[in-house]
């Protein structure tokens, strides 16, 4: 198996850049510096990613999601936030309601309903610390999994009867049954497990038009394609060790776009990977990825349940 290659984006390095998805409305590229900041990028005819904006927003981020109304959802902070397009950020709905503290926003994404799903997760000391958190189109935000690590990456199968996650505190992915009329998780599998069988941490994630897996692989650097099975089929090497997150884009969903961090390299290590932070990109021949959804509910009055 001859690995791809990935190229650097020009675009300006995150510290810990995260969740990248695609806006078929906007044409543009969304992702997340996790320090704080939401960017924006286009993807151009060639595949080459620039940079249009940033916003801060003054705390931690886990995602970002497009909406059917003005403005973005973002997973963040202790829990849910509004972004408007002047760059005003109103909270939603913080998960500790006071209670105590609250595990960091790690990933998010929807479903095809335009429900939005979030994940958490605790420091390595903390195992069990991460939830995932589903905002139902009403507005109502239940807890759809506890238990977790770090929830790292959320896709879904092209029939959405599948949503797969990667547990990069566990090192694990696992497939859930899903009933995309209700929102709900079935009987999980665990698909691949690192710690047993392969090298690398699993983070971000997604699936393609013909049902693959695409994971990003921290440690090696890597994205790596699995079947539905969970057999590797091809591997994209990344010149930055750290790889966090991948998404198709453009408006043919032929770019895949790899995420990657600086944060915690060491002197040594940053002179090593001086592009550690950017966006990478490449094509692939014959593979093509599925269209995001938007989130559908309302960005005001959310209700835990």
């Amino acid at each position: 198996m001859l690995p791809l290659l990935a190229d650097p984006a020009p675009v300006r390095p995150a510290r810990h850049a995260a969740g990248p998805v695609w806006d078929d409305g906007a044409r543009e590229l969304l992702w997340v510096d996790t320090v704080g900041d939401v960017r924006w990028g286009r993807v151009a005819p060639d595949g080459g990613v620039s940079d249009l904006a940033v916003r801060p927003v003054g705390q931690t981020l886990g995602a970002v999601a497009r909406t059917l109304t003005t403005g973005w959802l973002l997973a963040a902070g202790s829990g849910f936030r509004g972004l408007t397009p002047d760059g005003q950020v109103a909270v939603l709905l913080d998960l500790t309601d006071g209670a105590g503290s609250q595990a960091p926003m790690r990933s998010g994404g929807c479903d095809r309903a335009g429900r939005f799903f979030a994940g958490t997760g605790g420091a390595p000391e903390e195992p069990g610390a991460g939830s995932l958190y589903r905002i139902d189109l009403d507005g109502t935000v239940i807890a759809a999994l506890t238990g977790l690590a770090v929830a790292a990456g959320i896709a879904w199968s092209p029939d959405d009867d599948v949503l797969y996650l990667a547990d990069s505190g566990a090192r694990t992915v696992t497939a859930y049954d899903y009933d995309v009329d209700l929102g709900t998780l079935g009987r999980p599998r665990v698909l691949l497990d690192f710690g047993d069988s392969e090298s690398g941490i699993p983070h971000g994630l997604a699936v393609d038009r013909a049902g693959h897996l695409w994971i990003a692989v921290a440690g090696p650097g890597e994205v790596r394609r699995y079947s539905p099975t969970g057999t590797i089929e091809a591997v994209v090497r990344v010149r930055a060790t750290q790889t966090t997150g991948c998404a198709f884009a453009g408006p043919a969903l032929d770019v895949l776009v790899v995420s990657t961090s600086a944060d915690g390299l060491s002197v040594r290590e940053q002179a090593a990977q001086p592009d550690a932070g950017r966006l990478f990109t490449t094509r692939i021949s014959d593979v093509v990825g599925l269209a995001g959804s938007p989130y559908r509910g309302p960005l005001r009055g959310l209700t835990r349940a």
